[in-house]
């Protein structure tokens, strides 16, 4: 095999190539899975290129979708797994730096690889041929180097979510960006105000679930943020003058992204956590910087933020919360606790707890043991109030709002939701309360 490269391919994928071969033409698996398979992982899909006609590969496998025939792409399916076949093309002039106004096919597997994005993704490979490998991927995938296919100029000319997707790739497989790649980057970054939100968000989730959220650094250096996520370049440019902090805002932001583990909710909620303080940094007569308020002010930048990128009801309403409340003080005792995960959510506060682990994890040695300690300390109590299972919502109160109609003669209305939340509210207190026949009762007395 060229380059000693033998990737060991899926059978469905083996049988998607042969059966086009065995017609006459070329096929081969492309771009990401040859790339990860080099680098021994597994990849997410796997993409096939050929020299058959989109029209062809229709006739030649039984059940197909057209994906998008103008652009040469059927998906095979395959025992209901579907594959991408993509006809070899050369992509016509770009006019709206996302599209090309028309792409002819060709028979000539090295045109197609030239129109690809990086040279790590312009790799493809058969069992006949082995590894074919134009542009130099190899070795960069040795170097550990992020390099345009050919001009990096018109690279990004051509598709402008490359700008974005050269930092995530350096992100994610922790490579550095090629000079000439780099110098591209920074030119053409204002570029990306004209790729939808959609694709932006796509890319920056992934970016920050990456091994290297802290690259989102070269996003800010090379101008990638001042178009898509100006305030973290205002954070990048405020100061911290506070014992309780060693960097800057937007270093803080980086660091406390490091510090916690590569989930979407976790990740963007450290990168908002702080998004307020330049809005809200006061000094006082001794020089020190204060940031009185600056959780509000975040969570409403965060959701303003969260829904310009299009981000899912979900997610926002996820790291609006953890935003709000990532400074909130937590009494380490089962009642303060209780009250606490009543009022922030079941389902958030043992993120909460996680967000508050990484903040405190960036800040400076300023009172960090002491901090730490507290933390451990409410984290335990709160393993004991889970282990007990105690009532901490009305989800698991002992009474529902048909008990109340059926048991306790109530009729349906407000006042239901209002007792509710007052035996909730005893039960917090007092977890033994928690019984259904006591709770009926102090119902009937409330009402």
């Amino acid at each position: 095999m060229q380059n000693g490269i033998m990737i060991q391919l899926p059978e469905k994928v083996t049988y998607i190539i042969n059966t086009i071969m065995e017609a006459g033409y070329e096929a081969y698996a492309v771009g990401g899975c040859i790339r990860d398979s080099i680098l021994g992982r597994i990849p997410d899909d796997w993409d096939i290129t050929t020299s058959a006609s989109p029209y062809r590969v229709k006739e030649l496998f039984q059940h197909t979708i057209d994906t998008g025939l103008k652009h040469g792409t059927v998906t095979v399916m395959v025992d209901r797994e579907g594959f991408e076949v993509t006809t070899y093309r050369i992509d016509g002039a770009y006019e709206d730096g996302r599209h090309p106004k028309e792409v002819m096919f060709t028979a000539s597997l090295a045109e197609d690889l030239k129109r690809r994005d990086f040279t790590i993704n312009a790799m493809a490979y058969n069992d006949d041929a082995g590894l074919v490998d134009e542009f130099g991927g190899m070795a960069d995938l040795k170097d550990q180097v992020i390099r345009c296919v050919g001009s990096p100029r018109e690279r990004f000319m051509e598709d402008a979510l490359r700008i974005m997707r050269a930092v995530r790739f350096s992100a994610q497989l922790g490579y550095e960006i090629e000079l000439e790649t780099k110098a591209a980057l920074r030119e053409l970054a204002p570029k990306l105000a004209c790729i939808s939100a959609e694709r932006i968000q796509t890319e920056l989730v992934k970016l920050v679930t990456s091994p290297h959220p802290e690259n989102l650094r070269i996003a800010y250096a090379t101008g990638i943020t001042r178009v898509i996520l100006p305030e973290f370049d205002v954070c990048m440019e405020t100061e911290q003058n506070n014992p309780h902090h060693c960097y800057n805002v937007g270093e803080h932001i980086l660091k406390s992204m490091e510090k916690v583990k590569p989930d979407k909710i976790l990740r963007l909620a450290m990168l908002f956590h702080d998004i307020g303080k330049p809005e809200t940094i006061m000094m006082d007569d001794k020089g020190i910087c204060h940031f009185h308020g600056h959780q509000t002010v975040s969570e409403e930048m965060t959701l303003k933020i969260l829904k310009r990128l299009k981000f899912d009801n979900y997610t926002i309403h996820m790291v609006a919360k953890l935003v709000r409340y990532h400074d909130y003080e937590v009494e380490a005792k089962e009642k303060n606790v209780r009250r606490a995960v009543m009022k922030i959510g079941e389902d958030i506060f043992p993120l909460l707890l996680q967000v508050k682990e990484a903040d405190l994890e960036a800040q400076s040695a300023y009172l960090r043991e002491e901090k730490k300690e507290k933390l451990k300390a409410v984290i335990n109590v709160y393993e004991q109030v889970t282990a007990k299972g105690q009532c901490v919502s009305l989800k698991t109160l002992a009474v529902t709002g048909k008990d109340l109609i059926k048991e306790a003669d109530m009729q349906p209305g407000p006042e239901i939701g209002e007792i509710l939340h007052r035996l909730l509210d005893i039960v917090i207190e007092e977890p033994g309360q928690n019984e259904r026949e006591n709770l009926l009762k102090l119902a009937r007395q409330i009402k």
